[in-house]
């Protein structure tokens, strides 16, 4: 079993910073791809961002130039440095993490960031 848990979330301006923190525990050896989701109020849940344990990111089109995942120790944590932050960025995101060895797929909790504009 995998545990996540987001933090960093908040009320900041438009054109601020945020940094969101996900740390995971339990089973973690085998977590390949940990990434950040979000979901605004009536739409569905987006990607964000992944990153592999070897350091290949993706990230949405939406916040290419203006968000970067990182995951320092390539394990248990991971991290989403919100800059330029929009209006339409506000929103639930959660942390995910994808075990490959169990098939299993985790999610966290979930922390809001709400833009002002």
């Amino acid at each position: 079993q995998v545990l996540l848990v987001e933090s960093g979330g908040g009320l900041v301006q438009s054109g601020g910073s945020l940094r969101l923190s996900c740390a995971a525990s339990g089973r973690v050896s085998s977590l390949h791809v940990m990434g950040w989701y979000r979901q605004a109020p009536g739409k569905q849940r987006e990607l964000v961002a992944t990153i592999t344990t070897g350091g290949v990111t993706a990230n949405a089109d939406s916040v290419k130039g203006r968000f970067t995942i990182s995951r320092p120790n390539a394990k248990n944590m991971v991290y989403l440095q919100m800059n330029s932050l929009k209006p339409e960025d506000t929103a639930v995101y959660y942390c995910n993490a994808e075990d490959d060895v169990r098939g299993m797929d985790y999610w966290g909790k979930g922390t809001l960031v709400t833009v002002s504009s």
